[in-house]
Order: C-alpha cells, then sequence, then structure tokens
C-alpha cells in the first residue's frame, strides 16, 4: 500500500548573486507502507529540501503530494499543521527539543497540540519515555541529558501521537557509533511496534543496512538503488 506519493516536484534556490540553483528537478515517489525508506546522497544534494517537502514542512516551486491520500498543499497553514502533528513524526539531526521543558514536556507538547489535556499527555508522556528507555530521565531538561538521551527524547516526541508516517533527517549525524546504534534499534523497534512508516535521510552506512528500499539523491533527481 502506497501512503505517500509525490508528482514532479521541483524545488530552486536563488543565490545573493540572483543566480538560480535547481535543486530538486521533478522528483516522482512512492512510499510504501510500513517500509523503511532511506534516502541517501552527497551533502547538499537536496536530500533534506526533498523530506520538509514531502512532510509538508515547506513548499515546492511545483508539484503535489499526497499523504493518506489527500494532497497536502491544497489545506491552509494551520490545516497543513494539524494534519502534521497527528499524522506524522519528526527526528532532526540536531533533536530540536525546547530548551526550557523538561523532557516529559516536550514529548507531551505534540498531544497538548492536538487537545489533550496537560495532566493526560504528561502521563502519556511518561509511557512514551518508558519505551525509548528514560522513564527516569523525565523531569531533566535538555541540557541535563547526554547527546544521546537527547536524541532518544526526540524519538519520544516523534511518536507522540502515534503517527503513521516518521521522517528522520539524518537521525544519528550528530552521535557517535554506540549512541548511533541505539538510536537504529529504537527506531526500528518503534516502528514493528506501532506499525509505523519510516522515511530516512542518512549517510550512516550501518542504518542504510536496515533499510527496505533505498534511494540516491543526484542531479536534482532520486535514484532507486539495489539493496
Amino acid at each position: 500500500m502506497i501512503i505517500l506519493k509525490s508528482e514532479n516536484i521541483h524545488k530552486s534556490f536563488f543565490t545573493t548573486e540572483g543566480v538560480e540553483l535547481k535543486i530538486l528537478k521533478g522528483i516522482d515517489f512512492e512510499l510504501e507502507k510500513n517500509k523503511v525508506t532511506m534516502i541517501a546522497g552527497k551533502s547538499g544534494s537536496g536530500k533534506s529540501t526533498l523530506l520538509h517537502i514531502l512532510s509538508g514542512l515547506d513548499m515546492p516551486d511545483k508539484g503535489n503530494v499526497e499523504i493518506l491520500g489527500e494532497n497536502i498543499f491544497d489545506k491552509k497553514d494551520k490545516s497543513i499543521s494539524e494534519f502534521r502533528n497527528k499524522h506524522i513524526g519528526f527526528v532532526f539531526q540536531f533533536h530540536q527539543l525546547l530548551g526550557e521543558f523538561t523532557a516529559e514536556e516536550n514529548v507531551a507538547i505534540p498531544m497538548i497540540l492536538k487537545g489533550i489535556s496537560l495532566p493526560a499527555a504528561k502521563k502519556d508522556a511518561r509511557k512514551i519515555l518508558d519505551l525509548v528507555g528514560l522513564s527516569d530521565r523525565a523531569s531533566h531538561k535538555p541540557a541535563q541529558l547526554s547527546g544521546g538521551e537527547q536524541q532518544r527524547v526526540a524519538v519520544a516526541r516523534a511518536i507522540a501521537n502515534y503517527p503513521e508516517i516518521i521522517f528522520a533527517d539524518e537521525p544519528t549525524g550528530n552521535l557517535d557509533s554506540e549512541n548511533s546504534a541505539v538510536i537504529n534499534s529504537l527506531l526500528l523497534e518503534l516502528k514493528e511496534k506501532f506499525n509505523i512508516t519510516l522515511l530516512i535521510v542518512t549517510h550512516n552506512l550501518d542504518l542504510l543496512k536496515l533499510a527496505d528500499k533505498i534511494y540516491e539523491m543526484k542531479d536534482g533527481i532520486l535514484h532507486p538503488k539495489e539493496l
């Protein structure tokens, strides 16, 4: 089953001198439900740009993206945000946790935005932190956590609303090999537990080995790679 489909995605940026840089050049892409799909490619090849467009964080210059049969760019800004919060989770290279909030509160935020009460959200956040092995760190703020622990909190936040898809942009890019292995295992474990579809941008060869499908971004086009 195809859970996400993009057609003819184009995206350009302009330099300060006004020169157009064509980053994405008509990308057609389908994401299969409950699979681990990964996108590799050189730095600056447009992998993250594509991920942001497919998730509705950025707009293409041209093209469409359908998630669960809905064209996300037909929605207004508020509707896109609500759709993302309900159906999509994000894990970034730099955890993007809010420093003034505890781990528990960071995980609770997506649930609160969905309309769940603060007490109920914090209760569920504790359960999710337990799933990633951090129940004893729930009251700690990000600065009090190690890099690996921060990223595990970020993973917990990504699954807070039990989304259909998790987009991960270099989720282990800022971690050592030991913590990278922990995050890799955790993502796969949660995928199986909650039937989540994973789309991951990565340079990590160990993570690429875990993929069901791999694509390479090159010259603005996605190329399927053999496993």
